[in-house]
């Protein structure tokens, strides 16, 4: 069994906030069992492992520390390949208040996710940003370079999975439009604090997510390995930022070809600069 399940494991319980008793529980064995499989002590038995991973909502490969072939892509990667550009050449009307937001008077480094053919991305270089941008479809991160050549701008494009991958470097702003679905909710504080930990002072996170009502269907093309968020879960991340901007709307969409609606968590959150005495302290 590969070696990095222990870690797994452990990332994974402490992410869900469960103890080693609670996931003892609800695999009907001993909290001793978990506490030695964490220790790299045992290994659990391997009927356990789809069990595990189910609780957790990430695949088997995923819990074993392998990055699992059916995760490496959405259905968006074949509606990619074609010439013309899935999403049409429109932006978000956030994006604008990035500019307003933070306008780029000075280098600021700017990190989309979930960056499907580039469109923002592009958007976001040609007015001035110094731009990064992954997405988990090789197809779109193609289109998105290509767009970036015939725009004549420089995009630090590349391919990722949000499950797995953690930021290194400090970026100004993140932002992140119609991806963070993917994310299952065991892995959201873990991928939340990251991108929190790794925001410049004064720097801003744009995002919104699909939020889940009972009164509407899901969409028909709904994926397995979306899920959906609950009311204010994504502000609640961000309780210790300032709000500039938070909504919940409900709006129609077409994409799939069969019209649909969505509900949505919007918001533009910013990381406080250091006061005054945190600055001398630091100089």
């Amino acid at each position: 069994m590969n070696t990095n399940f222990a870690e797994n494991l452990y990332n994974l319980r402490k992410a869900a906030r469960m103890t080693q008793e609670q996931l003892a529980e609800k695999l009907g064995i001993s909290f001793q069992a978990v506490s030695k499989w964490e220790n790299k002590q045992a290994y659990p038995d391997i009927e356990l492992l789809p069990v595990i991973a189910d609780i957790f909502k990430v695949d088997i490969d995923a819990l074993l520390g392998y990055q699992s072939k059916k995760l490496n892509t959405t259905h968006y990667n074949q509606k990619y390949f074609g010439e013309e550009y899935y999403w049409g050449n429109q932006v978000w009307d956030k994006c604008y208040e990035v500019l307003r937001q933070m306008p780029p008077i000075r280098p600021l480094r700017l990190l989309d996710i979930g960056c499907g053919e580039g469109q923002v991305a592009v958007f976001f270089a040609k007015n001035g940003y110094l731009v990064s941008a992954y997405d988990i479809s090789e197809a779109g991160i193609e289109k998105g370079k290509h767009l970036a050549e015939i725009s004549n701008v420089s995009v630090d494009f590349f391919k990722a999975d949000m499950l797995d991958y953690r930021l290194e470097n400090e970026f100004d702003i993140i932002y992140s439009s119609g991806a963070l679905q993917y994310l299952p909710e065991v892995r959201r504080q873990d991928v939340i604090d990251n991108m929190k930990e790794h925001t410049a002072r004064g720097g801003i996170h744009v995002l919104n997510v699909f939020v889940e009502k009972p009164f509407l269907a899901l969409p028909p093309d709904w994926e397995d390995t979306e899920y959906a968020w609950k009311t204010g879960e994504l502000f609640g991340y961000y309780h210790d930022w300032k709000f500039e901007f938070m909504e919940e709307k409900i709006f129609d969409c077409n994409s799939g070809g069969v019209l649909h609606k969505h509900c949505m968590d919007v918001m533009i959150a910013r990381k406080e600069p250091l006061r005054k005495e945190e600055h001398d302290k630091e100089d």
